[in-house]
């Protein structure tokens, strides 16, 4: 028969789940630890891999809150990029590393979503190239978008001002989330070694700094073959 852990175990496994457990951990426990261990808020936007691999279909998260926030505010920033569409997205195409990119609305902030190659500052500075006048038209609906209008005047500043706002992307090995935070602290990465049972409350506090994120890097890929021709290849037919 497998150990279960005995009765210590088992009463640990079910406290997530108690009420009064929640409300300790939310206004006792979590706070403590920010008190005693505050960690720093996370850069958003991929990491440069030294695999090349890995600096292709890169994602861009922006999370951008609207001036007004109530439904004229959404409808005149939707409004604003429907009368710039050829523009845009003829100029999305030119920029030539976009795989692909979408602007959605979510509770009061416009994103664009978005998944390109190589470098993030080529990337942001490309696209000023191409679409800047387009994101001068957005970005005077957009808080602190005043700042870096018109772009082609403020390449370095709104390089910054995306960057600052791409939501940042936890890391597909949950382990390495102690070298980013030391690297953001400006401590020896993993010297000493991290306790593992420590992760939790890392995870925890990181999510504390950064509220909003991407989970991990993303599914990507070549397909080989459509669905089609491999349903032929069974023969299964359509």
């Amino acid at each position: 028969m497998a150990d279960d852990g005995g009765w210590l175990g088992r009463f640990v496994d079910r406290l997530p789940d108690q009420g009064w457990f929640k409300f300790l951990s939310t206004h006792v426990v979590v706070p403590f630890w920010w008190w005693r261990e505050p960690k720093p808020k996370l850069p958003g936007g991929p990491r440069m891999a030294v695999q090349p691999g890995e600096n292709l279909q890169r994602m861009m998260n922006l999370i951008m809150p609207l001036k007004d926030k109530t439904p004229v505010g959404r409808a005149t920033i939707a409004m604003a990029l429907g009368q710039n569409l050829d523009t845009l997205y003829s100029g999305l195409d030119n920029v030539g590393t976009i795989h692909f990119a979408r602007f959605i609305i979510v509770e009061n902030n416009l994103c664009m979503i978005s998944t390109y190659d190589g470098d993030f500052s080529s990337y942001v500075r490309d696209f000023i190239v191409s679409i800047g006048s387009v994101f001068d038209a957005i970005l005077v609906h957009i808080e602190g978008g005043d700042a870096v209008v018109p772009t082609k005047e403020h390449v370095e500043a709104f390089v910054d001002w995306v960057h600052d706002r791409d939501l940042f992307q936890w890391p597909d090995f949950a382990t390495d989330l102690f070298a980013l935070q030391d690297e953001a602290m400006g401590v020896p990465a993993d010297r000493p070694p991290h306790e593992i049972a420590s992760l939790s409350r890392a995870a925890v506090l990181q999510m504390k700094a950064n509220p909003n994120l991407s989970l991990g890097s993303g599914f990507r890929s070549y397909p080989g073959f459509s669905a089609a021709q491999i349903r032929s290849k069974f023969g299964e037919g359509w």
